[in-house]
């Protein structure tokens, strides 16, 4: 074997090693996204939203309103990905805890 098809072969495992080892990390970033306590919060998140769109589409929610209640949604989308993001994947009882009652904030604030 010469060095040209050495290189090319080494090459072409190299790139389907790498090619397997993203999906792996995917399919688990998958799972853990889909988490009990990750999917109840994220699942809050969304439920909110339709809410908030719901209220201006009414005309009972300014659009000033409601961009400062998703701004809140998100800040709190972002802190639940760090919170996940240092934990494997998973968010913990109490940090769960803490985001609903964050988001219990913003829900009183929809539909006043």
């Amino acid at each position: 074997m010469n060095r040209t098809t050495r290189t090319t072969l080494f090459l072409a495992s190299s790139l389907l090693l790498a090619g397997m080892t993203i999906n792996a990390f995917a399919d688990e970033g998958q799972f853990d996204k889909d988490h009990p306590r990750r999917a109840e919060v994220n699942q809050r998140l969304e439920n909110q939203d339709k809410r908030i769109h719901n209220e201006v589409k009414e005309g009972k929610m300014s659009k000033a309103e409601a961009a400062k209640l998703h701004k809140e949604d998100r800040h709190i989308r972002k802190e639940e990905r760090a919170m996940a993001a240092k934990d494997g994947g998973h968010i913990t009882k109490k940090e769960q805890k803490k985001l609903n009652h964050q988001e219990n904030k913003v829900s009183k604030q929809i539909g006043k």
